[in-house]
């Protein structure tokens, strides 16, 4: 069985390319090269945006599955349908869990709860895709497959609510100082976070899967936590007490500066998600999630901790953080007089 990745080393597809080689597929990835490519794999260097360039590379290829982890917009899937109409039998799109209904109707999300998410552009464009795609495979029987990941993690990056645009260590630094840590509403919303090599075993189970085609599928742990779990578990692995300043999500999506808290506050984390995976299931008898969010936290930090490079200062984020919390505490301070 052949399978065609494109893009293939991100923090999702990784593990889902090593347990299909695993597996016994013959994996080629297609990308721009800028990464090194694992053991067992061909390789297409290429630019999907360069339509031509592809369709010339791949002329003599045929797939069972083309594995698309890196398309965002309509634009891409209707030159993913001009590319790949002929060439595979089917053809897997990463969506995302992000494009369901926002804000929620019911804290229990299934593969029919509507996708509408006026809060992030991001959710939109893959709600677009998928409208693309699905009207292919019902007018011309394009052989689409949809998977929407909800937060997935390969254990290198722990888990936070906000971050600035250096990544996350500055909120574990703000922990170890003793700092206030700005924790969106009261905490008690939750989260669902799935290990990559867990969503691997979901996906993977889809491909070749017939009963597949057409449909759509999110892969998640049936685990949740809440969002004082989570930063408790973080600042426990940290050896530190937790300092968490609560603070309303409204307030930080119209004070985000350069930051895009709206979409990624409003039209994601600010709701609770709890995913019922009974569809994935029944079609991949097999996906069970082994790693704990707890234990996953754990290890993310570990990693962090003893992987230097990871550690990257965020004092423009860290300054953000600092207005935040004094506009936070004049306000209680005002409202105790």
């Amino acid at each position: 069985m052949k399978a065609l990745f494109i893009g293939g080393t991100g923090t999702i597809s990784t593990d889902v390319v090593a347990l299909a080689l695993a597996r016994g597929w013959e994996i080629t990835l297609l990308n721009r090269g800028t990464k090194k490519m694992p053991a067992g794999v061909r390789s297409i260097i290429a630019d999907i945006q360069d339509e031509k360039a592809v369709a010339d590379a791949i002329a003599a290829d045929h797939f069972d599955v083309v594995a698309q982890f890196i398309g965002y917009t309509a634009a891409d899937v209707e030159r993913d349908i001009r590319l790949f109409r002929q060439k595979t039998k089917q053809y897997i799109y990463i969506s995302s869990a992000s494009a369901y209904q926002k804000p929620s109707a019911d804290h229990r999300i299934t593969e029919s709860t509507p996708l509408t998410n006026p809060y992030w552009q991001y959710s939109r464009h893959k709600i677009a895709a998928e409208e693309v795609l699905m009207e292919a495979y019902r007018m011309e029987g394009f052989p689409v497959t949809i998977v929407r990941p909800s937060h997935t993690y390969n254990g290198t990056k722990a888990l936070v609510n906000l971050h600035g645009n250096n990544g996350n260590w500055q909120v574990l630094q703000r922990i170890l100082d003793g700092k206030p840590v700005i924790i969106p509403g009261d905490g008690s919303s939750l989260w669902t976070l799935t290990h990559s090599k867990d969503f691997a075993k979901g996906y993977v189970g889809l491909m070749a899967n017939p009963h597949a085609i057409g449909h759509a599928f999110h892969i998640t742990s049936d685990e949740s936590m809440t969002w004082n779990q989570i930063y408790e578990v973080i600042a426990d692995a940290l050896g530190k007490p937790l300092n968490a300043l609560y603070v309303a999500s409204q307030f930080l999506a119209r004070h985000q500066g350069k930051y895009d808290f709206m979409g990624e506050l409003l039209g994601d984390k600010a709701v609770t998600a709890v995913f019922d995976n009974s569809k994935i299931k029944r079609l991949v008898p097999d996906f069970v999630c082994h790693v704990s969010m707890a234990d996953g936290l754990r290890q993310s930090v570990e990693y962090m901790l003893t992987h230097s490079v990871t550690q990257t200062p965020d004092l423009e984020f860290d300054a953000w953080c600092d207005r935040i919390v004094r506009s936070q505490l004049a306000a209680d301070r005002a409202m105790n007089q």
